[in-house]
């Protein structure tokens, strides 16, 4: 096993609900789950990322033996469901005694009402519940109010990808610190393979880049070991909604090719970020 599939997580959002702008499989079966599990296993890629909010993706994974993997989940507030209920649903969906990592899918709700949610998520590590307390960031925005308190998180989430760098810096700075840095996006949602002329001008400041990039051979391995590369990042997070495509990933990034270009411009964050696309 390379050192660059150990750093590799599977993404589970497509195992609970039809997602991704390339996706044109839809949700992934329970059968095909299984393979993906079973083959995961098998290489060595022992990390999986879910939340409470991908739909039934935790029920689904519940459904096979996951002692061998890493499980990382999230809550996401709810005016009626406590953090507390969202956690052990997420234990007896998993059907787990307790999650590698505990994050918090809105960051800011760790320190709104003096902090009473991080200081509930430290307790449940101290209990032996959580190993590893957190949060998966969206803007560099939501990040600053922690680096301005000195609030240090056991393991965080950022997207990365060859067109967004805007948490670089602050990776660095926070892996330093003895952080645990996971990544997501790498592909941003397959924006990367989607043929440019079909995109709306919405997405018309990349387009050119896109069009580059897509004349290189190995596109998702170059892609995916643009991530898995930096010493700074720990663990990639990529989705897949078949077995062949995470055997194609992890073939993919043993190959040697030339590398991409440097990209010349800063991106619109609004095209960084899938919540704003257009629906």
């Amino acid at each position: 096993m390379s050192i660059l599939q150990s750093k590799i997580g599977i993404g589970t959002v497509q195992f609970g609900v039809d997602y991704g702008i390339s996706n044109k499989q839809g949700k992934t079966s329970t059968l095909e789950v299984e393979k993906i599990l079973e083959f995961a296993s098998e290489k060595g890629v022992m990390y999986l990322d879910t939340a409470y909010a991908y739909g039934n993706a935790e029920d689904v994974l519940g459904k096979f033996n996951l002692s061998k993997f890493r499980v990382i989940s999230k809550y996401i507030p709810k005016e009626n469901i406590s953090l507390e209920e969202q956690l052990n649903t997420s234990l007896n969906r998993l059907k787990v005694d307790a999650l590698y990592g505990y994050m918090a899918h809105r960051p800011l709700d760790l320190l709104s009402d003096n902090g009473k949610n991080l200081e509930i998520l430290v307790g449940y590590k101290s209990k032996g519940y959580v190993q590893k307390v957190g949060a998966s960031f969206n803007s560099v925005n939501e990040i600053q109010p922690f680096l301005d308190n000195g609030i240090n998180l056991d393991i965080i989430q950022f997207p990365y990808n060859y067109l967004d760098r805007r948490f670089e810096q602050i990776m660095k700075i926070l892996k330093a610190k003895g952080c645990e840095i996971h990544t997501r996006s790498a592909f941003m949602q397959g924006l990367f393979f989607c043929d440019v002329n079909s995109l709306s001008s919405f997405f018309n400041e990349i387009k050119s880049v896109l069009k580059q990039i897509q004349n290189y051979p190995n596109l998702s391995g170059q892609l995916l070991k643009f991530v898995l590369e930096k010493d700074f990042v720990d663990v990639a997070n990529i989705g897949v909604n078949n077995l062949a495509q995470l055997q194609e990933n992890l073939k993919n990034i043993s190959i040697e090719n030339l590398a991409l270009p440097e990209i010349e411009q800063n991106v619109n964050p609004k095209i960084l970020m899938p919540s704003e696309w257009p629906k």
